[in-house]
């Protein structure tokens, strides 16, 4: 059974070896011949990937490996959805893990595999009003009883969308709260906006944690550490037979890539530097 913390999947020698190993691969110079470039694809993806910087980390290797350049076009995880159903998109990595099945199951995707998991949590700037706990619904009702400010997505994100359905367990409208502000933006300036006006929010753990870092933002971890705040991600090939100039040859490059034994040990060293633990733990192949 997957616990909530933050974990590699593998033992502390394997991560210090391959740790050393990339990054003698990294200080190497270029080899003297050039990647051969194939052509692009279009990836579709949740600004979490992008915000958290996890895909400047393995972008680059995925080229270096399969001479395949990307596009990244990051939007919230519905609008990534659309991208794919309307053909806009070669490729999908999004974290809407009922959406991402439905999806595969009306047609609109070839495959799909689990690549990754982290978590949501609950932020704020007031860690006296709602202490510190594990209780996601009991929290979402304080602040709506509280009415204390809430910053949502608003954007149909993956993350808004659990937003949603965390709110209307807790049997609480958020429309109807005074202080709830629906932005429309990704997770980054999201944030951003909820620290600016001392507010709570729901984000995925690795932005909170990068912008934190960066000193970008100062707000606290409120509620975590739930089973409701897993966070799942996928990578869906857009199905050819509905759409057929994508491009399914690079397109399945960057599945088989995500899901290889390489990219994985790579998801699972990305922060672990930094935070002391990975920001996001492989999962592909996972029951």
């Amino acid at each position: 059974m997957k616990t909530l913390r933050l974990r590699t999947i593998m033992s502390a020698a394997a991560v210090m070896l391959f740790a050393l190993t990339m990054l003698f691969n990294i200080g190497c110079t270029r080899r003297a011949e050039s990647v051969s470039i194939k052509g692009k694809i279009t990836l579709a993806t949740t600004t979490s990937t992008q915000d958290s910087g996890l895909l400047d980390f393995l972008l680059p290797e995925f080229t270096k490996q399969t001479g395949w350049e990307v596009d990244v076009v990051a939007v919230g995880s519905g609008a990534a959805l659309r991208m794919g159903r309307d053909g806009d998109a070669d490729v999908l990595l999004v974290h809407a893990r009922n959406d991402e099945l439905q999806f595969v199951a009306d047609g609109y995707g070839s495959i799909r595999y689990d690549v990754m998991y982290n978590d949501f949590l609950i932020v704020g700037s007031d860690v006296n009003t709602i202490p510190h706990n594990n209780n996601v619904l009991q929290t979402l009702q304080n602040i709506a009883s509280g009415n204390l400010p809430f910053v949502s997505r608003g954007d149909d994100s993956g993350t808004h969308r659990m937003e949603i359905t965390l709110w209307r367990s807790a049997g609480v409208n958020p429309a109807a709260l005074r202080n709830y502000s629906s932005v429309g933006q990704g997770m980054g300036s999201t944030l951003q906006m909820a620290d600016e006006m001392l507010a709570y929010t729901l984000t995925d753990r690795a932005t909170w944690l990068i912008l934190k870092k960066e000193g970008k933002i100062s707000l606290e971890a409120i509620c975590e550490n739930a089973p409701e705040l897993l966070n799942y991600y996928g990578v869906i090939l857009i199905n050819p037979e509905l759409h057929s100039h994508v491009n399914t040859e690079g397109g399945s490059a960057f599945v088989e890539w995500m899901i290889s034994d390489t990219a994985q040990q790579l998801i699972g060293l990305y922060g672990l530097e930094e935070f002391g633990g990975a920001l996001f733990t492989p999962n592909a192949g996972a029951e």
